[in-house]
């Protein structure tokens, strides 16, 4: 009988950290945001800013890692395929790659189907820029400059991503053989540019916004709707009488599909209190990006507008990729 209690009483206590594991509520580690581009881009900066602030919101860190590759589908693929704990979440959901390169060729994953949407954080515009000492100063004069060469270049931040399919639909409208070269993101393409190895470049404000303040780099045209608050002086392509608008670049967060909603929804509210920080918002601002907070089920209908935008945009410039 003294054996027996004995032996129960010995499974009992292997048994307690099962159970212990088992009521241990998320999150005990720190949260990884994997933006898929490399760092000094536009969604690794609102990243930085996002793990700085969010100390005060949540219980561990947020933590950014960096998987540059395949234009943005590698560090996307790594977080559809992550198991769905809520340790491993998709920073910059909808930045052009997962929105645009559906339209053209099989993806190793469905943008909106093997993912969970968290929210959207901030959008903002795609903007043309010239070198300070480029032969060209404003829209038109690049226009002729261009008509009159065979090709002309431009540095984007990833191939067939948001940026490039704008370039290529404005290249089209103006008519300008417009040949993209592609980066692994943002910032090494506006190191590109300042440099003198393409004629122009596209970026976000966020990326550019130090090299306008002085003057290495003149912002000639948004591709929005209306003008970007980022960059009020700048007209829009459609106030130069080129239909060239898009959603911009989208920054939401996403965690791989399966993620249980008690987990959703600890993230949809600890990232929705830190949208409202003033000192992010302001933070954000000094940047060039807005804050833009969506709850999840906004998000999703943001997004595929988004998605639409440029199919119809590929439609109607007739753009291939070469």
């Amino acid at each position: 009988m003294k054996k027996c209690i004995l032996t129960i009483f010995a499974i009992c206590f292997l048994l307690i950290p099962v159970f212990g594991g088992a009521q241990e509520k998320y999150p005990t580690r720190a949260i990884e945001m994997v933006v898929p581009f490399a760092a000094g881009g536009a969604t690794d900066v609102m990243a930085r800013l996002m793990a700085k602030f969010s100390t005060k919101y949540f219980d561990k860190p947020l933590v950014v890692v960096n998987k540059p590759g395949g234009g943005g589908v590698t560090g996307t693929e790594s977080v559809v395929r992550a198991k769905p704990d809520g340790y491993t979440l998709y920073c910059g959901w909808g930045s052009g790659h997962d929105l645009v390169m559906p339209h053209f060729q099989k993806m190793p994953f469905d943008t909106f189907k093997d993912l969970s949407p968290i929210c959207l954080l901030s959008a903002h515009s795609i903007v043309l820029i010239f070198r300070a000492d480029a032969p060209y100063k404003n829209l038109k004069e690049f226009v002729d400059w261009g008509k009159k060469r065979d090709q002309v270049t431009c540095s984007v931040s990833t191939k067939a991503g948001s940026v490039d399919i704008t370039m290529l639909a404005f290249g089209n409208a103006a008519g300008l053989k417009i040949v993209s070269v592609p980066f692994r993101g943002g910032a090494e393409s506006v190191t590109a540019i300042v440099g003198g190895q393409t004629d122009c470049g596209a970026n976000h404000p966020s990326e550019i916004i130090s090299h306008i303040k002085a003057k290495r780099l003149i912002p000639i045209a948004v591709a929005l709707d209306n003008r970007d608050p980022a960059l009020p002086d700048v007209p829009t392509f459609k106030e130069f009488g080129y239909n060239v608008v898009t959603v911009g670049s989208v920054k939401a967060m996403a965690a791989p599909k399966g993620t249980s909603p008690e987990i959703l929804r600890y993230l949809i509210e600890r990232f929705k209190k830190l949208c409202e920080d003033p000192e992010f918002i302001k933070a954000m601002k000094d940047i060039g990006q807005p804050v833009i907070f969506m709850g999840p089920e906004d998000c999703v209908k943001f997004l595929k507008n988004g998605s639409d935008q440029y199919a119809q945009m590929i439609k109607e410039f007739n753009i291939k990729l070469e």
